[in-house]
């Protein structure tokens, strides 16, 4: 067991791409975690999907081990978390299981709105904060101006703030020097009761629920029997070690320290994040706070394409909910797509994560509906609903009013792009909160609805600003809006998979646009279809795709001219038929063509 005075416990926080993995890779490295040849870039990015795109979904843990100039050796536990703004409930956790924070800003780049973000959630975590500009190596870093910035922006002093380049490694022991010297120990008493935070489970295909846990008073030891305080479960612990970023068995884990316990416990759900874990015989009488539980924002819908694959696509959720439960899903019916999945998500990054994933790992075939968000319906009777599909809205007669859930935005952003993102904020029906001046870069504070943002707001907003802007998020509240349902329908069939629910300000132009998309998309049939966006009863857009035409004459070489005035008569009275009972198929990639469009 190490002493409590020479553990230091830290999280690595940053904006999304300033460099916090490479820096990890270098103290693993440096503290000699790992050899030359085990090392690889993004070593603790364990998925494919968070190497190709050089983002971290899942916050991980890691023990290092440094010999300090004053001669004493230290344990180091690092937690790496994700920058990006709908990974944030990983930081959350991750902050609340350590005492200090380094804080990261690319030297060229400077303060970002995820940067600010995760600098208050590490100042309410009560945590020492180290700065440090990284990517001091590029040409166009500008350290003072950063430094100036992180004191004018985010009120920390940055006057010994460290320079590093986790690319050449220059600066790395300062880094070392700083958090042993800094930051201070964890508290505890080992004499006390058991008292530790369960900070995340996840499920090992050879060893079952393996469960990562911070011990704030008292020891954990192999062979110790154990009560989850939530949910009242009593296990047996088997297994007791560290990532060193290899897993290393030990006897037993003290006050301060970081590791992973594996208790025989079969369901991930059972291991709750955020429960307190004391020991069966002595227990604890004060039960920690836990975190604040993470929150789905974006909802779709996951169906197969090949029908036969809905058991698989079951299956293939069970298992990815082991190692990400901050997904939810239900079984639903779509009478264009047939049996799929509504499906919740933190994002449309996760979104996209998970979509990724089922493709990947299980070989899945998908067809995803409109993201939608959750809206709240208040009907004429009193009671309350949650919708999640919009297909599934009731009769506007049953409905008193609807609410849609407003977020709060912060963007910054260089000085002479600010007037392109205020007017595409104010094109969403954002409402203006505040607006400040860092230097040359401005601070936008808006409130948005939800609804506009989650289809292709990040990327008009990327590509106005050249890629220079920067956007976080938190949900702010629900507010009763004018909002009305667009129904489309093909040869006067209702498609329920692609009705939305809209402002009524936007319909028509919504509702339009995607009959324009779906005339390329449907193939033209033998008679003709009417493509039409509705709200209720009143038709608010029409295309029309027109009908194919046999040449039925074709084989008439002269002859009388009734024979050919006969045929064409059949003709006519066939197409009359067609119209009547004729159905139009519509093929499965013209779903996701005409969903893709986002507001384009």
């Amino acid at each position: 067991m190490t002493k409590i005075e020479q553990i230091r416990n830290f999280s690595i926080i940053a904006h999304i791409d300033h460099g916090k993995s490479t820096i990890a890779d270098r103290l693993i490295q440096v503290c000699g975690g790992l050899s030359d040849r085990e090392m690889k870039e993004q070593v603790l990015d364990s998925m494919d999907i968070e190497r190709e795109r050089g983002i971290t979904i899942k916050a991980q843990t890691v023990r290092l081990e440094y010999k300090a100039h004053d001669g004493n050796e230290y344990v180091l536990n690092l937690m790496d978390t994700p920058g990006h703004v709908d990974f944030g409930y990983e930081v959350s956790r991750s902050l609340s299981a350590c005492e200090g924070s380094l804080l990261v800003v690319d030297a060229s780049q400077g303060v970002e709105a995820q940067t600010l973000a995760n600098v208050y959630q590490a100042i309410d975590a009560d945590h020492e904060i180290v700065p440090v500009l990284n990517k001091i190596d590029l040409p166009a870093a500008e350290p003072e101006r950063v430094k100036a910035q992180i004191e004018e922006v985010v009120g920390l002093p940055a006057n010994d703030a460290i320079a590093a380049s986790a690319k050449t490694g220059e600066g790395i022991y300062d880094i070392l020097e700083a958090l042993v010297t800094k930051l201070p120990p964890p508290e505890g008493d080992s004499d006390a009761p058991l008292q530790a935070l369960l900070v995340d489970s996840w499920y090992d295909a050879y060893l079952g629920v393996m469960t990562l846990v911070r011990v704030r008073k008292g020891v954990l030891k192999k062979g110790m029997k154990i009560r989850m305080m939530a949910t009242g479960a009593t296990h047996v612990i088997e297994r007791v070690g560290v990532f060193a970023p290899k897993p290393i068995p030990l006897d037993q884990l003290g006050p301060g320290e970081i590791g992973f316990i594996n208790a025989g416990v079969k369901r991930v759900a059972d291991a709750k994040v955020g429960d307190t874990i004391t020991e069966e015989r002595r227990q604890t009488d004060k039960v920690l706070p836990g975190f604040a539980p993470s929150v789905q924002v974006v909802f779709c819908g996951l169906f197969p394409v090949d029908t036969n694959d809905f058991s698989g696509l079951r299956d293939a959720l069970d298992k990815l909910s082991l190692n990400d439960a901050s997904f939810s899903y239900e079984a639903e019916t779509s009478a264009a797509l047939g049996f799929g999945f509504r499906c919740g998500f933190l994002g449309l990054l996760h979104m996209e994560v998970i979509r990724e994933r089922l493709t990947r790992e299980f070989n899945l075939e998908l067809i995803s509906t409109a993201p939608s968000v959750v809206y709240q319906m208040t009907l004429t009777d009193g009671k309350k609903l949650d919708l999640h599909n919009p297909a599934d809205m009731p009769e506007v007669t049953r409905l008193s009013s609807i609410e849609e859930p407003w977020i709060k935005a912060t963007i910054m952003t260089p000085d002479e792009f600010l007037g392109p993102v205020l007017t595409l904020c104010t094109e969403r029906r954002g409402e203006q909160v505040d607006l400040t001046y860092a230097g040359n870069r401005a601070m936008a504070v808006y409130r948005l609805p939800l609804n506009e943002v989650v289809f292709d707001f990040y990327d008009r907003l990327k590509s106005i600003t050249r890629g220079y802007a920067s956007f976080d998020y938190t949900l702010d509240s629900y507010r009763a809006g004018d909002l009305v349902k667009v129904s489309i329908l093909v040869n006067g069939d209702l498609v329920d998979a692609l009705s939305m629910i809209v402002h009524r300000d936007q319909a028509e132009g919504k509702g339009r646009a995607i009959c324009i998309r779906l005339k390329d998309l449907v193939p033209r049939q033998m008679f003709k279809v009417a493509l039409q966006a509705a709200i209720g009863g009143k038709v608010i857009a029409r295309e029309t795709i027109a009908a194919l035409r046999k040449d039925v004459t074709a084989k008439c070489y002269g002859g009388d001219i009734s024979r050919k005035k006969k045929l064409l008569e059949k003709q006519k009275e066939g197409k009359k038929k067609m119209r009547q009972f004729g159905k139009v198929e519509i093929p499965q990639n013209a779903f996701f063509e005409a969903l893709k469009m986002g507001d384009n």
